[in-house]
């Protein structure tokens, strides 16, 4: 069976998904003053990305006979490390490395103001809509396919890069690089699409909230201390952070670990019976 797809391929989905932004980006100019900005928004990634989306899927379905997507969760235990993690990794990490790159006076503008996308809207796009149709592209099918081939590191790291480039911003690389990166170690030790769509909401959910209770017009003197406040209120927060990831990741890798031991043994204990079955019933 062909497996898609390769590294090329994948990059080369990347491009159609910047490609679908363009050609369908006149939906919002043409939409956002009857409907409102969210609505719009809305309307315009559904469009671009869900299109873009059934391309892919059928172009995988005609080269590998197959498309589907494992979203089952084998252990609950895992859930709440994944969560946790996910928001100081956010918090913690991403926010202070994106902090860090040069804005332009548009860019953090834009960015005070986006602390106003707190609309249903707005919620359905970054919450739900963005997290389900983005990992299953990225994690369902270009990470799952990579790992078919390449090693999990290679795998991840690919994947990643592609889903921060796509993002057409300096401080969404940095996001799409980093979370995308979490999700994929996820993905390759779960291989259920459940905790990466669960990760991608958690942090677009986190960046909503500190948009709105954090970042103010003070933004515009310091972007860090905009933020947080003191340079010694962002060192605890990243170094406690880390810690908080660290320990996270410590009891994840365990839960996998047991998971992995407990499908061994349940398959040793299938296979002890089938043998046993046919001593006594070589029929």
């Amino acid at each position: 069976m062909k497996n898609y797809p390769n590294i090329a391929q994948s990059f080369g989905i990347g491009g159609m998904l910047i490609l679908g932004f363009i050609i369908f980006s006149p939906v919002y100019f043409m939409t956002s003053k009857l409907i409102g900005y969210e609505a719009s928004m809305l309307i315009t990634y559904l469009l671009s990305v869900g299109i873009t989306f059934w391309i892919i899927c059928k172009i995988k379905k005609k080269k590998t006979g197959d498309i589907s997507f494992n979203i089952s969760i084998e252990n609950i235990r895992v859930i709440p490390f994944v969560i946790i993690g996910t928001i100081f990794l956010y918090c913690g990490i991403v926010s202070p490395i994106s902090a860090l790159i040069p804005m332009s006076e548009n860019a953090k503008e834009a960015l005070i103001n986006g602390g106003g996308q707190t609309g249903i809207f707005a919620f359905l796009q970054f919450v739900i809509a963005s997290p389900i149709l983005e990992e299953l592209i990225f994690r369902g099918i270009i990470l799952d396919s990579l790992l078919k081939k390449h090693s999990p590191t290679k795998s991840i790291l690919i994947s990643s890069l592609i889903f921060g480039i796509t993002h057409l911003d300096p401080t969404q690389f940095v996001f799409g690089l980093i979370i995308g990166s979490f999700s994929g170690w996820v993905y390759y030790k779960a291989r259920s699409i459940a905790f990466p769509i669960l990760i991608h909401s958690v942090a677009n959910l986190a960046s909503i909230l500190m948009s709105y209770f954090l970042i103010s017009d003070s933004l515009k003197d310091n972007i860090l201390l905009g933020i947080f406040g003191s340079i010694t209120n962002l060192i605890f927060v990243v170094v406690g952070s880390v810690l908080i990831i660290v320990i996270c990741i410590y009891f994840l890798e365990k839960e996998f670990i047991r998971l992995i031991r407990q499908k061994q043994c349940n398959n040793i204990g299938i296979k002890a019976h089938l043998s046993k079955k046919e001593v006594t019933d070589p029929h």
